[in-house]
């Protein structure tokens, strides 16, 4: 897809990796609709500012009904989430951001992509669609269950010719990740790439060599890869 002369929509916009994406795609050439809660957060230049909470259908829509040009979603928008046996509220709401949010997006602007020629979807996913790492089980299912939705979507969308395309990477340095004592990509990077991936039309984008090996863990011996994580955990 080319993003030169694209309309695109860019859910949580107003920091981290989505602020980033925002102001890439108006470098290269996009008309931007920068989203978040709370609008006045973002501070962005050349871009059009739209409040959009992506848990209420009804803000999903109303974003629909006034970014009716638009041919690139990216679903970037997320939270985090602790332990699936610890509080019940927190995992139901990564799920309702993370899932249901991302979904109620593609379902909202899924006719709008095909007004408009068909377009893309991008789903900000994770290294954690794939594995778990400790403390964050309902993170992990909720990526788990965007990047199942990506592959869905990409079939039942292929007939209007949108691109869907799910992107993981590990750990960036974000607000999101502040208590982690980890590498951590810069979020401008994990932008650069995303976009790179989406001109080159990539189903699914790798962001990083960790989520490489996370992925390549997959058809091998869940065991192996355990050992691996816990000696990088112990590194």
């Amino acid at each position: 897809m080319n993003i030169h002369g694209a309309t695109a929509l860019v859910t949580g916009a107003n920091r981290g990796i989505g602020r980033h994406l925002a102001a890439q795609l108006v470098e290269r050439g996009a008309k931007v609709y920068a989203t978040a809660r709370r609008p006045e957060s973002i501070d962005l230049d050349g871009v059009e500012v739209l409040a959009l909470d992506i848990s209420d259908s009804d803000s999903v829509v109303a974003a629909a009904r006034v970014a009716g040009d638009v041919n690139l979603l990216v679903n970037n928008a997320g939270i985090g989430g602790g332990a699936l046996l610890g509080d019940l509220q927190a995992v139901r709401a990564a799920l309702d951001v993370n899932f249901w949010g991302t979904l109620s997006m593609a379902r909202a602007f899924a006719p709008v992509l095909a007004a408009n020629g068909g377009g893309a979807i991008v789903n900000m996913a994770s290294s954690a669609s794939w594995f778990v790492f400790p403390g964050s089980s309902a993170y992990a299912v909720s990526k788990a269950a965007v990047w199942s939705m990506s592959k869905a979507l990409r079939q039942e969308l292929a007939g209007q010719g949108t691109l869907v395309t799910s992107v993981h990477l590990a750990m960036a340095d974000t607000d999101m990740t502040k208590g982690y004592d980890m590498p951590k990509m810069d979020p401008a990077d994990v932008a650069r790439i995303t976009l790179d991936g989406v001109e080159a039309e990539a189903p699914e984008v790798i962001a990083d060599e960790f989520t490489e090996m996370v992925k390549a863990s997959l058809s091998k011996d869940p065991r192996e890869f355990d050992k691996q994580f816990h000696q990088f955990l112990n590194a």
